[in-house]
């Protein structure tokens, strides 16, 4: 299994490359390219990459991201249309939305042809007509329970923004308790084709071995072998039992 990790400079806050060291523990033969801002990505020149991935960075770093991404924009929707696999946490999927509105005062004085500062919208790369709505003054921290398939979730959200999808995007996880996308009840995440994105952050594939596990079987890969499987499990079961109490608050600080 190849795994291409985009910019690990800036894209790795609240433990989300944690991810990426699990399912490496769990895949013998996993190899990892590391795709710095200088570099074009390897899943644009090459066709043996098994998973793109991107984790959660600060708002500034988007706009550093969008920016050496904006020549390869067509590029990546094709590539996404055909079926190449991504997982994205965080608000790294941000980048993929329509734009960006920001409802506080941002002090950002760079990127001046992608930021219109008296409109305070951010151009994004328009791959998906998902508009985001950014509020730096009012972080939002809750927890989060949801269903894949079958399988429970369970995670974390600590966000600034919330998103609403313009078209009929699938949800990449149904809502049980928590906010969702939009910070509603809807469905979290999205799920076209084979592009999973979350704001879920924890992070999502120590949560959840469960979900590792299926994530990886459907990435095509069968030789898998979680290290500490028990714990893993016994942790999962425990939070799992604990987000499903009625009178647990799910938004705090």
């Amino acid at each position: 299994m190849k795994i291409e990790i985009l910019y690990p400079e800036i894209a790795n806050l609240f433990g989300d490359m944690a991810n990426i060291k699990y399912i490496m523990a769990s895949v013998p033969e996993c190899k990892i390219i590391g795709t710095d801002l200088n570099t074009k990505p390897a899943f644009l020149i090459r066709n043996d990459i098994d998973l793109v991935y991107m984790g959660t960075m600060t708002e500034n770093s988007q706009l550093i991201a969008m920016d050496h991404l904006e020549p390869y924009r067509d590029e990546i929707r094709s590539s996404i249309e055909r079926g190449q696999r991504f997982l994205m946490t965080g608000n790294s999927f941000e980048l993929f939305c329509k734009d960006i509105v920001d409802l506080d005062d941002m002090p950002i004085n760079r990127f001046p042809e992608r930021v219109d500062v008296k409109g305070k919208t951010t151009r994004c790369l328009g791959i998906f007509d998902i508009s985001v709505k950014r509020a730096v003054m009012h972080r939002l921290n809750s927890l989060y329970l949801g269903k894949y398939e079958e399988l429970d979730i369970v995670g974390f959200k600590s966000v600034f923004t919330y998103a609403k999808p313009n078209a009929d995007i699938p949800a990449l996880f149904e809502t049980v308790r928590g906010p969702g996308l939009d910070k509603s009840g809807m469905g979290e995440g999205i799920h076209y084709k084979n592009f999973m994105a979350t704001y879920l952050t924890g992070p999502l594939m120590v949560l959840n071995p469960k979900f590792m596990i299926r994530f990886l079987i459907e990435c095509g890969e069968t030789n898998i072998e979680p290290p500490h499987m028990a714990a893993a499990m016994g942790a999962y079961e425990q939070r799992l039992e604990e987000f499903r109490k009625e009178s647990l608050n799910y938004t705090y600080g």
